[in-house]
């Protein structure tokens, strides 16, 4: 069975050292006890992922969820005891609103608490995590009798959360779905239709389920304009806020997945149920996109989760595994073999998975100081939204796509064993497959990257991060041991602005030219991103070392990853850069008839 062990350490480098979380929770209103508490919260959260989700997460892959003949999920064994164990710890309140009964802690805390949960077990980690996004959108857009009735519970833990939007006939085109919403004389609306892929769309883990879905009202307008968000209970609040009647929503069927088997995907019916409009009529995109936001860097997040966890279990088995000697003599002469992470092609795979895993992971936390920064308010939390925006498609995409490549490379490591199920690493490959699809696909994340946030705004928040790391390059580039580091990133942080401008010239001419250069694009600038803090980490290793340290060890080894990282991985821009440089001709020069032309007798 894998095994998980929260990498602490490298958490707290990420955090303390290298991204100054210290100063930075200082420097928000009402959050300076976050830097007292956070160690005692990563210790606690650590065992919670190790002792309680981690030994579950083969076993809701091998039983997955079961529904029953009237439309009732039960989760796997274990699951409900460890919602409630997480319930009884206190962890759904940790970073939401004091007013409604949360502890008020800065969400940093908990995106940190999400990836060792994600690590240990994704698929139970999906029940709370649906909720967050449900509790965003109703913080952000219910009115004061919607967040009295509903987060208090959802933050309590009592009810959790669903996202309702994908139907049959349409996916990421929203503006085609048909669920209809009809106004009723009491101010509510029935809710009529089928809502597809509902990730935790019903389960028994908590006394209530809060869907919130995407209708269309009578007099919509067509497209994406026309969509409203409503509120529809699985059991509707009585007049003291308690569980009530039973709704007319339920679960039609369970997906059969190739992974995630413990996380009940359903097929919602929503059957003339009773929902409540949140936000305006006809605004429903706003309050989506709410909660899209949150749940595109949990999916972010998850990945970083699954690389780390694959990175440890091959890990341990590349030191016990003997196979072969090495090419340069016997390393392990006591032995028959030596053990295979002495050899090259197998340390490749590792320091594939390490690199991704702790690269990813100073992104995420930068990433999640922004966050606390928009939901503080304060002085620059409109400058932090629009970095945020920047980064958010970049986090989701990026770090999903080195995720399946690190728990494939995983598997790899164990060789035929891990083709086989018991060891565990074939399920993390199933298990992160999907994290390039849901809540956008990869080619929607870099649509949304290069279009709306990069050419939109001309240019504008690119410009203000690739400023950001000009700065950091001109403060490090008299340092002889960084150059290795500086030089690259700095000829890559001016070629990403040359590409950008490039495509948007092509643009102007024809429109095909974002679409098909759009991946690529994504890809390039997720390489830089993970460059820039691969180098900042150099920087503090560097810092550490030069002034003397028991930890010499784990600053070396930082330096042999980021190395490893400039020169192995960091290359693959060179593809992407030549593609970006092509235009959509051989994309788009042949006919939709002509593709099938070799199926001709």
């Amino acid at each position: 069975m894998p095994s998980y062990q929260a990498p602490l350490r490298d958490i707290r480098f990420v955090t303390q050292e290298v991204l100054g979380f210290t100063q930075h929770y200082q420097a928000l209103p009402n959050a300076q006890e976050a830097h007292e508490l956070q160690d005692a919260i990563l210790q606690e959260g650590a065992k919670f992922a190790e002792q309680v989700l981690a030994p579950l997460n083969q076993v809701g892959d091998q039983q997955g969820c079961q529904r029953d003949a009237a439309g009732q999920v039960s989760t796997p064994a274990g699951f409900k005891a460890a919602y409630q164990a997480y319930v009884d710890g206190g962890w759904p309140s940790l970073a939401q609103d004091p007013e409604y009964g949360g502890q008020g802690l800065p969400p940093s805390l908990g995106m940190i608490l999400n990836e060792m949960i994600c690590s240990a077990n994704l698929a139970w980690g999906m029940y709370p995590g649906l909720s967050h996004g449900a509790m965003d959108a109703l913080r952000h857009h219910g009115n004061a009798e919607q967040k009295s009735t509903y987060l208090k519970p959802l933050i309590e833990g009592r009810w959790t959360g669903t996202m309702c939007l994908t139907e049959p006939h349409c996916g990421t085109d929203l503006g085609l779905i048909k669920t209809k919403a009809q106004p009723q004389a009491d101010g509510s609306y029935h809710i009529s239709g089928t809502k597809i892929f509902i990730s935790a769309g019903d389960h028994d883990l908590a006394e209530n389920i809060i869907h919130l879905v995407l209708a269309k009202l009578p007099d919509a307008p067509e497209g994406t304009r026309g969509i409203s968000l409503f509120i529809v209970p699985k059991y509707v609040p009585d007049a003291q806020g308690q569980v009530g009647a039973a709704n007319t929503v339920t679960c039609g069927a369970l997906e059969h997945k190739m992974g995630i088997h413990g996380n009940s995907t359903c097929v919602m019916n929503f059957d003339a149920a009773q929902g409540w409009l949140v936000g305006e009529p006809h605004k429903g995109l706003k309050c989506m996109f709410t909660m899209m936001n949150a749940a595109r860097i949990g999916v972010g997040i998850q990945g970083l989760g699954l690389t780390e966890v694959a990175y440890q279990n091959a890990l341990a088995y590349a030191r016990e595994r003997l196979q072969m000697r090495a090419l340069t003599g016997a390393k392990a002469p006591e032995q028959v073999a030596d053990p295979i992470i002495v050899h090259p092609d197998v340390r490749r795979m590792l320091l594939t998975q390490k690199a991704f895993a702790e690269g990813g992971r100073a992104l995420i936390y930068y990433t999640a100081q922004l966050v606390d920064t928009v939901e503080a308010q304060g002085e620059y939390a409109q400058e932090a939204d629009k970095l945020l925006g920047l980064l958010t498609p970049i986090v989701k995409a990026f770090l999903t796509e080195v995720a399946f490549e690190s728990t494939n490379e995983g598997l790899q490591v164990f060789g035929g064993h891990g083709f086989i199920q018991e060891w565990g690493m074939e399920q993390f490959v199933r298990d992160a497959r999907i994290t390039r699809l849901y809540e956008g696909t990869t080619g929607i994340q870099a649509l949304d990257l290069l279009g709306r946030k990069v050419l939109l705004d001309q240019g504008q928040t690119l410009r203000s991060f690739t400023k950001q790391i000009h700065l950091f390059c001109q403060a490090q580039e008299d340092k002889p041991d960084m150059r290795i580091f500086i030089e690259p990133l700095s000829q890559l942080n001016k070629e990403w602005g040359e590409l950008t401008m490039q495509i948007g010239m092509r643009a102007l001419q024809d429109k095909e030219e974002v679409g098909a250069a759009a991946v690529d694009y994504l890809m390039y600038s997720g390489y830089v991103c993970l460059a820039y803090f691969w180098a900042q980490m150099a920087a503090r290793a560097l810092q550490a070392l030069e002034a003397g340290t028991q930890e010499a060890d784990f600053y070396q080894a930082k330096l042999h990853t980021a190395t490893f990282y400039y020169q192995r991985l960091l290359p693959r821009t060179r593809t992407h850069a030549h593609i970006l440089q092509q235009d959509a001709q051989s994309l788009m020069q042949m006919s939709a008839q002509d593709f099938d032309l070799g199926f001709a007798i």
